[in-house]
């Protein structure tokens, strides 16, 4: 019988506020197969530590079962620990008795300190049936793909190919920059938002490790960290890049206008186009859903002007495989769509507008080349009302706030008086969150120079009277109703997840929350992982961020990239899946279920084959199995039924 040792920790008070350890350590230390039982006050720390390593020594142990918190934070703490006094960390289990007893049950400290005993003896249990595992190693392909060329995927491109390794950048857009493409200004510093990302474009473009693939997107991915495939979908590409001489002459000779997706319906392009003027790859894109010269043949003046033939229309769609080591998903971020929010008008009115058509007013390369005029008549606005959290944090739409909606509401109504010094701006909001380097400053600065006047209420509606937008409203300091008259309305819309992440989650099997952002590990000491190892998220993918957020998260992105691509090899979890192959019946059903892709079926034998290195050890093979020949290491059936039988004894 394998001598087993119990430590509980304390937590401080977490635990011990409310479980009766001392009555635990005694009702444990007489458990059958139990040699060790002790309590510490904080058993993650080095002298807890200290205590499990000497426990295994001095009392010759060869089972740990800790009682702690959730073995997502320091399951590996305890089994490296275990490690380092020569015990196989699979011999190492927590029982996890916070967050499963002290935490909800704080209220009825008794029945929790019970069920806290049960918990462990379920462990002991388990500990007692485990066998000593060897990590598998895994090889490394020394690449990485970023999905999503954004500021934040740029940047982790650029991060992990300065640090020697070549990066396979994939973005569904004709050109690289995502939102801060469209951006005027940067607060809180008021740079030009193109100064500082078109000279990161052009070195993306331009980097021998670094291969661009835009109008692309994700098709499928296999494989695991180290060893991912994956096959990438790029549209047709009309236009030879190797071939434009950027003339123009196409765009001249072609008769399609169509609304500007850059400039947010603002302006209008043609069907061959370039979407802004320092776009990355610099050369023309045809838009196969508008073009003429496209299913069937109608027009073709764009190819017929082209001196240098470099547009081709019988070009075909392609697929580009490659094997990747890691991959960062930075797929960005969409705005709440404004028709969802009926009171205020968008749809309806033109001259209310969401932030990104501001920004493009306020833009040197935007639809009225910077002047601030109303989409309705081309006039200048001399009141502008500015509506913060419309659609974030409203439980009818989006319960969480978007972060960066105080600070660019502040920059539009500062830079509208900077163009338009005799106007007057309003700005409705709930609370300021202003919490970035010089924000607050920033927001002052809005106040009290340019006397832009903040309003503390909600707008209940907006409607047209004449030649005004009349915005009705609630001061809440004050008690009062305000009425305004503006000639043009702003929304300051909710951020929300691209469209495009869920079909990216599906495709990669990685986690997505309740609103559609990419799920982390652990909110605070995994914030960049997914829980499936080697791909990493960036950006406003995970979240909504602003522009220094989303960098950084570009960079550690990239420094957890590097840290798998510079190891000769690594190490895969042991454990994984199981078949017993004089059980298995050769039904399939547990290969039609796994979500990695890691069984499969040999025909001539009849059984189900695992690949270790796929299996992520999730047993859904093991609960569908029929014959239950499908059995997950150190979590078999007879270990379950022993530990629900321990639970339930009296």
């Amino acid at each position: 019988m394998k001598r087993i040792g119990v430590f509980i920790c304390h937590c401080g008070l977490n635990i011990a506020g409310v479980l009766k350890i001392e009555e635990m350590v005694k009702s444990l230390a007489g458990y059958p197969g139990v040699a060790h039982c002790e309590a510490y006050q904080y058993m993650c720390s080095d002298p807890g530590q200290t205590k499990l390593l000497e426990g295994i020594k001095d009392k010759f142990l060869d089972g740990v079962v800790v009682a702690a918190c959730s073995p997502t934070l320091h399951e590996a703490t305890f089994r490296n620990a275990a490690a380092r006094a020569g015990l196989n960390p699979f011999m190492v289990e927590i029982a996890n008795v916070r967050e499963y007893c002290s935490w909800v049950h704080k209220d009825h400290p008794a029945e929790a300190t019970e069920k806290a005993v049960r918990i462990i003896r379920g462990a002991v249990e388990k500990v007692r049936q485990n066998q000593s595992l060897t990590p598998i190693k895994v090889s490394v392909h020394r690449k990485c793909m970023v999905i999503g060329a954004g500021i934040s995927g740029i940047q982790a491109a650029l991060d992990v190919a300065n640090a020697g390794f070549d990066v396979i950048l994939v973005e569904k857009s004709p050109t690289i920059g995502g939102r801060m493409a469209q951006l005027s200004e940067t607060f809180p510093t008021l740079d030009c938002s193109q100064c500082i990302l078109t000279p990161k474009m052009v070195e993306v473009a331009r980097h021998p490790r670094i291969k661009l693939y835009t109008n692309s997107e994700i098709q499928e991915v296999t494989g695991s960290v180290g060893n991912f495939h994956v096959k990438i979908n790029q549209k047709a590409q009309y236009v030879d890049p190797d071939k434009c001489n950027l003339c123009g002459d196409c765009v001249k000779a072609c008769p399609v206008l169509v609304p500007s997706e850059f400039d947010r319906g603002m302006s209008l392009r043609k069907a061959i186009y370039i979407p802004f003027p320092q776009a990355v790859p610099s050369t023309y894109t045809l838009d196969e859903n508008y073009c003429l010269g496209l299913n069937p043949l109608r027009c073709s003046e764009c190819a017929r002007v082209c001196q240098p033939g470099a547009i081709d229309y019988c070009v075909s769609p392609r697929t580009i495989e490659a094997d990747v080591g890691t991959i960062v998903v930075a797929t960005g971020y969409d705005l709440y769509p404004k028709e969802r929010i009926a009171e205020y008008g968008y749809g309806v009115y033109p001259d209310v507008v969401d932030g990104l058509q501001f920004e493009r007013l306020l833009s040197a390369s935007g639809p009225t080349s910077g002047e601030v005029r109303r989409p309705s008549d081309n006039t200048v606005p001399k009141d502008i009302v500015f509506i913060q959290c419309a659609g974030s944090r409203d439980e009818r739409h989006n319960p969480y706030c978007s972060k960066i909606c105080c600070m660019y509401t502040a920059k539009h109504a500062l830079l509208y008086k900077h163009r338009v010094p005799d106007g007057q701006a309003y700005i409705f909001y709930i609370d300021i969150r202003a919490a970035g380097k010089d924000y607050e400053e920033f927001v002052q600065r809005a106040m009290e120079e340019d006397r832009i006047l903040y309003l503390r209420g909600k707008v209940s509606k907006v409607f047209q009277q004449g030649g005004k937008l009349m915005v009705w409203g609630v001061d809440t300091l004050t008690g009062s109703m305000v009425e305004i008259p503006a000639d043009m309305v702003v929304l300051a819309t909710s951020m929300i997840a691209r469209k495009s992440t869920g079909d990216v989650t599906r495709k990669l099997k990685i986690a997505s929350d309740e609103d559609g952002y990419l799920k982390e590990a652990h909110p605070k000491l995994r914030p960049i992982e997914s829980l499936t190892s080697g791909i990493y998220l960036a950006g406003s993918s995970q979240g909504p961020k602003d522009i220094p957020e989303a960098v950084a998260q570009g960079s550690g992105a990239a420094a957890k990239v590097v840290s798998i691509l510079s190891s000769d090899e690594l190490v895969h979890d042991p454990m994984v899946s199981d078949v017993e192959e004089v059980v298995c019946g050769g039904c399939g059903i547990c290969i039609s279920v796994c979500p990695y892709g890691a069984l499969s079926l040999d025909e001539r034998r009849n059984v189900a084959l695992v690949n270790e290195v796929l299996c992520e050890g999730c047993g859904t093979c093991a609960a569908s199995c029929p014959t239950g020949a499908a059995e997950m290491r150190n979590y078999t059936s007879r270990q379950v039924m022993d530990m629900i039988c321990a639970a339930l004894s009296t």
